[in-house]
C-alpha cells in the first residue's frame, strides 16, 4: 500500500525577493513626484525667509530668518495689496461667469438633440487651442476702437473666453452621465424643467462644478498676459503684473527676496482653496471613471 508523503513546499525566492521592491517602488515613484513638485515652491518660500543681505546663499534652510521680504511687498508705495484685490475681483468674476454660462451651455448640449451637436462641441473646445500670444494684438486693437484700455472688463472678457470651453466641455461630460430619469421624477413631483434642473441635477453635480470652479479660479489668478497687456495703470493692475515690476532699493538691482515673498502671498490662497476643497475635486476628477 503506497503511502502518501508530505513534500515540503517550494518557495519561490525570487518572488520573495522581488515582492518588497514591487511594494515600495509606487512609493518611491509618488515620493520622487512630490519632491520634484514642491521643490520650487520650498525654494521660494526660503528664498523668501531670508534676509536682503542674504539672498544669494545656497542653504537648504536660512542661516538667519528674516521676514523683511514680507514687510517690503506691503509698503505703501508698492502697491501691492490694491493688486491682490484686483486679482480676487477678476478671478472672481471670471469664475462666477464661467459657472453660470458653462452650466447652462453645458446642461444644454448635453440634454437637447440638435443637428451638428458635435460639430458645436468640437468648435468649443478648438476655441481653447488658440495660444494666448496670438491675441494679444487683436484683442489689444479691439479694445483700444472700444475704449476697453485700463478697465477690469480687459481683463475679465478674455480670461472668460479662456475658461469657457474647457468648462463647457468638462461640465458637458459631466451631465450627460447622470440618468434623465432624475429630471423626469423631478417634473412629475410638479417641478418645472428650470426647478428639475437647479434642485435636483445641480446638487447631485457639484462635484464637477467645485473642480470646474477651482481649475478656472486658478487660471484666472495665474493670468499674466492680457493683464500686462492691456492695463498700464497702476491701481488696477493684478497682483502677477506688480510683482513683474518690483524694483530695488535703488531701482536697478532685482529684489529677489521681495519677489520671492510675494510669491508665497499670491499662491497661499490657491493652496487654501484646494485643501478646503480637495474631496470635491477628487470627487469631481473621479467621477464616471466606474461604471
Amino acid at each position: 500500500m503506497a503511502t502518501a508523503t508530505n513534500a515540503p513546499a517550494k518557495i519561490d525566492v525570487k518572488a520573495a525577493e522581488a515582492s518588497p521592491l514591487r511594494k515600495y517602488l509606487p512609493l518611491v515613484g509618488v515620493a520622487i513626484i512630490v519632491l520634484y513638485c514642491l521643490a520650487p515652491f520650498y525654494w521660494m518660500v526660503v528664498s523668501a525667509l531670508r534676509r536682503p543681505t542674504d539672498q544669494f546663499e545656497n542653504s537648504i534652510i536660512p542661516t538667519t530668518w528674516s521676514l523683511t521680504n514680507f514687510t517690503d511687498v506691503f509698503k505703501p508705495g508698492t502697491g501691492f495689496g490694491r493688486a491682490l484685490l484686483n486679482s480676487l475681483l477678476v478671478a472672481g468674476t471670471v469664475t462666477i461667469l464661467t459657472l453660470v454660462i458653462g452650466m447652462v451651455a453645458a446642461y444644454t448640449l448635453a440634454r437637447l438633440e440638435f443637428r451638428f451637436k458635435n460639430v458645436v462641441l468640437a468648435i468649443i473646445i478648438t476655441t481653447s487651442m488658440f495660444p494666448g500670444i496670438s491675441l494679444v494684438i487683436p484683442l489689444l486693437k479691439l479694445f483700444i476702437d472700444i475704449k476697453w484700455i485700463n478697465t477690469y472688463q480687459a481683463m475679465i472678457v478674455p480670461s472668460l473666453s479662456f475658461a469657457l470651453p474647457l468648462a463647457v466641455w468638462t461640465l458637458t461630460t459631466f451631465f450627460r452621465q447622470m440618468p434623465r430619469e432624475l429630471e423626469q421624477a423631478a417634473m412629475v413631483d410638479g417641478c418645472t424643467p428650470a426647478q428639475a434642473f437647479y434642485k435636483v441635477i445641480l446638487p447631485l453635480a457639484a462635484p464637477g462644478v467645485f473642480t470646474t470652479a477651482i481649475i478656472t479660479f486658478i487660471a484666472a489668478w495665474n493670468e499674466f498676459l492680457i493683464a500686462l497687456s492691456m492695463i498700464n495703470k497702476k491701481e488696477l493692475q493684478t497682483a502677477n503684473v506688480v510683482i513683474s515690476q518690483f524694483t530695488g532699493a535703488s531701482g536697478r538691482d532685482q529684489p529677489f527676496g521681495s519677489q520671492m515673498a510675494a510669491g508665497v502671498v499670491v499662491t497661499i490662497p490657491l493652496v487654501i482653496a484646494v485643501l478646503i476643497f480637495q474631496r470635491r475635486i477628487v470627487a469631481g476628477l473621479t467621477a464616471g471613471g466606474v461604471k
